[in-house]
């Protein structure tokens, strides 16, 4: 079974949380995955969040959930994103000290999308898998061509339509759940097998 470790480090504004699931073997690369709004209820524990947590150590990477600023027993508090970046450039520089310079993927979920498009400005990981990011709510910035993109086509947060809207340019393609809505209640087995499929790896 994969273990879980807490930790706690250094950010930009103080103390920062959050979980590590380790991989049973020598890991592939490493994974960050961010949480939605903050000020919305959004935490490392988001059942998104952990799902795709779940999906990447199944997969062999070591994967880091972890608390924004001002979130749980991260100090610090909202920054609309800013700090919020800070936070996730962090939490890599932390991962890599840990377990060595392997190949990065950054994922996120609603306003972790967000914060994610901007980090990989900085980051530039290997990849990008976005759930539902809050494109039209933030200004969401160009992602790699190879971006992965999961949207729900009943997303009452972050409508599909502007999604596209901000995909279309970037000629991204989108895996569009239908029935799904925003948290993807109902469909979080579904949302799993997705992100092990696109890795090459095998549903369970």
């Amino acid at each position: 079974m994969p273990a879980l470790k807490k930790f706690s480090i250094n950010g930009a504004a103080g103390n920062l949380e959050g979980v590590v699931h380790v991989p049973d073997e020598s890991p592939r690369g490493i994974v960050v995955v961010a949480h939605p709004l903050p000020i919305m209820g959004g935490t490392m524990d988001n059942k998104v969040v952990t799902t795709l947590a779940k999906a990447f150590v199944e997969l062999g990477f070591v994967t880091l959930r972890f608390n924004f600023r001002g979130v749980g027993a991260s100090s610090g508090k909202f920054d609309n994103g800013n700090g919020e970046v800070e936070d996730v450039l962090a939490i890599a520089r932390y991962a890599r000290q840990e377990y060595g310079d392997l190949p990065l993927i950054l994922s996120g979920f609603s306003f972790g999308g967000y914060v994610q498009a901007c980090a990989a400005q900085q980051l530039h990981p290997q990849q990008l898998v976005l759930v539902a990011p809050a494109v039209g709510r933030f200004a969401m910035p160009d992602v790699p061509d190879n971006t992965l993109l999961i949207h729900g086509d009943l997303d009452e947060v972050v409508e599909l339509q502007e999604l596209l809207k901000w995909a279309r340019p970037q000629h991204l393609p989108v895996i569009v759940l239908a029935g799904a809505e925003h948290f993807f209640h109902g469909r979080l087995t579904q949302l799993k097998q997705i992100v092990l499929q696109h890795f090459g790896g095998t549903t369970k």
